[in-house]
Order: structure tokens, then C-alpha cells, then sequence
């Protein structure tokens, strides 16, 4: 896999807002990346589970409203809106934290822009460890896994996902993909030595290889 990764990193553009969700604090981190495909194409790589493993994870359960969904190893939750071809809406459940997922989908010109806001509750410590960068790398990665299958048709091999971060390509586009994260939350009103010492600490946690895979 060799590529630019400042100019792939470049190709999503990063927001983050603050909000909230029953009185209770929220961050919004919100990635924005087109791609040179229909809308029809892209929604169906995003919703059917056959082809979703060929680009982020094995899914099961039931992917309609109402549905509870499960990712290999990852999250699961409840599939709380969905109006094809345009939006979808899920909970996101990760061990004991609830959080909200939210793709949208718009023409835009010959492909289609996608939209994804992930809102999360406000934990203090985590966000000063880390800020917005923990989950935003890791969506940016999926991203780009996502441009990938839809440019070949072809699944994007897992061995290299995993290694991939911990590349000198990967390593790059995990600092690039940080440093955006974080001036995003810069913008948001973060002070900046912190939003940048944050993304450092975001970019050790990707990029240093699990015991067994150095």
C-alpha cells in the first residue's frame, strides 16, 4: 500500500461540536469525504452486510429500525433511523458507553459527499488524553478502507488494516489525520497546546504495534 498519506489524510474534511443529549455534555466529531461513485453504490457499500466485512468488519443481527447490530469485535447496538438512500442513524455501544452514529449522504456532482457525526458523551479525562482524535483516527482509517473497495470492487485484506497504522505510510496518515482532529477541536474552542499534546498521545495509540505483531 504506498500512497501520499498527507494528501489521503487531506481528502476528509474534520468538525467538531459541542452539544448535548438529555442535559448531559456531548462532543460531535464530524468527518466529511466524497467519493467518485453514486449514491446508490455508495449506500449499498455502507448497509449491506455482505459487502460492509469487505471494507471495516464482520456485522450480524438485524439491519433494519428497531434492529440491533453487532461488529466483530467492536461495537454494537440499535439501528435507530433509516431512509434510503440518504441517511441512517445507530447507536453506537462500546462496553458500558452509549454513544450515537449518524451517516448522511449527498450528490454531489458525479459522486457522492458522505457526512459521518459521531457524538459522544463528554468524559473529561478521556477527552484531555486524547481528544476528538480517539475516535476520529479510527473513523478516517475506515474511510479510507471504504475508498479502497469502492475504487477495485475488491475486499481490502485485513492483515493489511492491521498492520497498516503501524507503517511508515500508516504512521504518517495517523499524524496527519491527528493533527486535523485536533485542530478541529481547536476551532471548537479547545485551548491549543493541549488539543496538540492530545493528538501525540493519539498518535502513540495507534501506531505502536499490540505485543505479537512487532
Amino acid at each position: 500500500m504506498t500512497f501520499d498519506p498527507a494528501a489521503l489524510a487531506g481528502l476528509v474534511t474534520r468538525e467538531v461540536r459541542s452539544g448535548s443529549r438529555g442535559g448531559a455534555p456531548t462532543r460531535i466529531a464530524i468527518a466529511r469525504r466524497a467519493y467518485p461513485v453514486r449514491q446508490a453504490d455508495l449506500w449499498d457499500a455502507l448497509t449491506n452486510a455482505e459487502r460492509i466485512p469487505r471494507w471495516f468488519l464482520p456485522v450480524s443481527g438485524d439491519l433494519k429500525v428497531g434492529g440491533h447490530y453487532q461488529l466483530a469485535g467492536n461495537a454494537g447496538g440499535t439501528v435507530e433511523r433509516c431512509e434510503e438512500p440518504d441517511t441512517f442513524a445507530v447507536t453506537w455501544e462500546f462496553g458500558e458507553t452509549v454513544s450515537w452514529l449518524e451517516i448522511t449522504l449527498t450528490p454531489d456532482g458525479a459522486g457522492t459527499t458522505l457526512q459521518l457525526a459521531h457524538e459522544a458523551p463528554v468524559d473529561p479525562g478521556m477527552w484531555e488524553q486524547f481528544g476528538p482524535g480517539a475516535v476520529g483516527v479510527g473513523w478516517d482509517l475506515a474511510l479510507m478502507g471504504l475508498a479502497l473497495h469502492l475504487e477495485t470492487g475488491a475486499p481490502v485484506d485485513p492483515a493489511t488494516a492491521i498492520t497498516f497504522p503501524t507503517s511508515p505510510d500508516g504512521i504518517a496518515f495517523v499524524r496527519q489525520s491527528a493533527t486535523g482532529w485536533a485542530d478541529a477541536a481547536v476551532r471548537d474552542g479547545d485551548e491549543a497546546g493541549l488539543a496538540r499534546e492530545a493528538a501525540a498521545r493519539t498518535v502513540t495509540f495507534y501506531t505502536v504495534a499490540p505485543a505479537g505483531q512487532q
